[in-house]
């Protein structure tokens, strides 16, 4: 008898089924192409009415930052219920265009189309920061309005934006909180994290001691915060007790020993991780980078090669931002040779870090070389070659590239009139300098803050303007900081400006009364003049204050290392050896010294 061929299920999948698969998916959609081949199916299906279709679609042109498409979408609809309104709300903030959100908001309010609950949580997330504490404070008069008051989702959310509002808005949302009918763990955290964003550690401290529940938000938020405020034996404490740790509780830990330049508790947090991500890679390498340690920061940058862990954009520019800020060429030509083979190469943040990296390390070839190959550059690419030739002391070619940006469209902002006037500072252009200046405001639109005063400032003291620089620090609208009256005591000390130093070292006892460096720049420049009476006057002065000035650092590399000396240090492993070899080279250099008189 023969048996019947066994019947097999099928293989295929109906496309219609696919089709609604792809549908139920779309808002997580970041594909452009494969998100138009959906709204062509779309069309075709004669969907693009419909209330659950629409919606998505504009999400998933948000996500592809197409919000041209989005609109066109939202337009195309008849009758926009409240879902497609708050699509569109959502979509606008998402792309970091807030007045227009707002302006969605009050257009569906024109058209009788009354908000949700989700309305004001999607407004709310556009207010991020002082300025808007006026619009935060209206939204909260129409959630009351609307009765979503005790729904604990929007008061949530309120005292979320409440917190980026500065110390005004913290004491709000602290009303707020307290004078809710419930609060869940959300509300309690996003209530000591405001807290913390005002530094106020204390009180944030009390609210984590009386909450009912605590989930690991809760830990995470408060560790942080201590870690911020450099507290870390506080924070130590608090990790020991936390009953369940993440990844983020370590890497938190990690970043905090980092800062406090505690590099060997960092390390062993570091190796005890029971898991690590690309975060906890990327902090420690970079906690190397940033002191300079760089066998340190390449051992580790390798091993993390070597667990074929990718790095993503946020990596790289963090890792490249800390060597910029050490000069550690050696591991962002590392750095720079992962780039060419990633997917990255030609991601604009990613160049942009290069050339902030290499001009800060001094190899303005390979700056420009990244910026000329750089496919797409933004205002922050002509912002950082700008810069990098300025403090390179290429201040001309910084001029001529400012000529350059602007001829291709660019609009300077804030940042580039500072490497302006840095790059005339740097080049003594001192009329250009001015010109510049006195032009921010009226051909581009930027209003001289502190740092461009502190610029001109500068370059009209380097340049024998010194008493005109002190009387603009005077006259200027914003309170002159520390660094402009520093300086200022330098100009006087170049020009040997003695009666002025006087006034301007008072000025700088005010703000730093126990400033002992202040002070030996003073007696330098009595002792450039000959007045010796002040000199020793000042020297009593320094000592009755009892703070020494701290010792600058000389750095030398060798051999992609990086070794550091102060005067009289004896903290180097070699330091014997180095100091009998300074000891020889003064025998040396006596017994090639000239005789006195043979020089006639």
């Amino acid at each position: 008898m023969q048996m019947p061929t066994p019947i097999r299920a099928p293989t295929w999948v109906s496309r219609r089924r696919h089709f609604e698969q792809k549908l139920w998916d779309l808002d997580k959609c970041r594909d452009i192409n494969q998100l138009k081949q959906m709204q062509a199916l779309v069309y075709k299906s004669n969907l693009q009415q419909d209330p659950f279709i629409a919606p998505k679609l504009i999400a998933a042109f948000s996500l592809c930052r197409q919000m041209g498409s989005a609109l066109k979408v939202f337009d195309q609809v008849r009758d926009p219920n409240v879902h497609l309104y708050n699509a569109l709300i959502r979509a606008h903030i998402y792309n970091s265009q807030p007045s227009q959100a707002f302006a969605t908001f009050f257009d569906m309010q024109c058209s009788g189309i009354f908000p949700d609950n989700f309305t004001f949580s999607f407004l709310l997330k556009g207010c991020s920061a002082k300025c808007w504490l006026s619009v935060v404070s209206m939204i909260h008069t129409h959630v009351v309005k609307w009765g979503f008051e005790d729904d604990i989702y929007v008061p949530n959310s309120l005292i979320d934006a409440y917190s980026k509002c500065g110390l005004v808005g913290v004491r709000t949302a602290g009303q707020l909180f307290w004078g809710m009918k419930e609060r869940d763990v959300v509300s309690w955290n996003s209530m000591i994290g405001a807290l913390l964003k005002v530094g106020d550690l204390s009180e944030a401290r009390k609210l984590f001691d009386k909450m009912p529940q605590r989930d690991r938000v809760s830990w995470n938020t408060m560790l942080d915060g201590y870690t911020k405020a450099e507290q870390m034996s506080v924070a130590f404490e608090l990790f020991k007790s936390m009953p369940q740790r993440d990844v983020v509780s370590w890497s938190t830990m990690v970043s905090g020993y980092c800062k406090a330049g505690e590099l060997e508790m960092a390390r062993m947090l570091f190796d005890k991780m029971p898991s690590k991500n690309l975060v906890s890679w990327t902090i420690m390498i970079s906690g190397y980078a940033e002191k300079g340690l760089v066998n340190e920061a390449i051992g580790l940058y390798l091993q993390m090669e070597e667990a074929s862990l990718r790095l993503d954009v946020a990596a790289f520019v963090s890792i490249l931002a800390a060597c910029a800020e050490s000069g550690m060429l050696s591991l962002g030509k590392r750095v720079h040779d992962s780039i060419e083979r990633s997917m990255y190469k030609s991601n604009t943040l990613v160049c942009n870090a290069l050339i902030d990296m290499y001009a800060k390390c001094g190899n303005l070839h390979k700056a420009y070389k990244v910026f000329n190959g750089l496919k797409k550059r933004d205002l922050v690419s002509w912002n950082a070659m700008i810069h990098g030739l300025a403090m390179n002391g290429r201040g001309k070619k910084a001029l001529e590239l400012f000529f350059r940006m602007k001829q291709e469209g660019f609009v300077p902002d804030k940042v580039t009139l500072v490497g302006i006037l840095c790059a005339c500072n740097h080049t003594g252009l001192v009329d250009e300098g001015i010109i510049y200046f006195y032009s921010m405001e009226k051909d581009y639109g930027v209003i001289p803050e502190v740092e461009h005063y502190g610029c001109l400032i500068d370059l009209l003291g380097r340049g024998g303007y010194v008493r005109e620089a002190f009387e603009l620090a005077k006259k200027m609208p914003l309170e002159p900081n520390i660094k402009i009256w520093g300086s200022l005591l330098g100009a006087c000390r170049m020009h040997k400006a003695v009666e002025l130093a006087d006034d301007v070292l008072n000025l700088l006892v005010k703000l730093e009364p126990k400033n002992a460096g202040k002070l030996s720049a003073l007696s330098n420049i009595y002792a450039s003049a000959g007045d010796w009476n002040n000199v020793a006057n000042i020297r009593l002065m320094m000592k009755s204050i009892g703070r020494p000035k701290q010792s600058g650092a000389s750095l030398l590399l060798l051999n992609d290392e990086y070794h550091e000396f102060t005067v009289m240090d004896k903290s180097h492993v070699r330091s014997d050896k180095i100091y009998q070899m300074v000891d020889r080279l003064g025998q040396h250099l006596k017994l090639l010294s000239p005789v006195p008189g043979s020089l006639r």
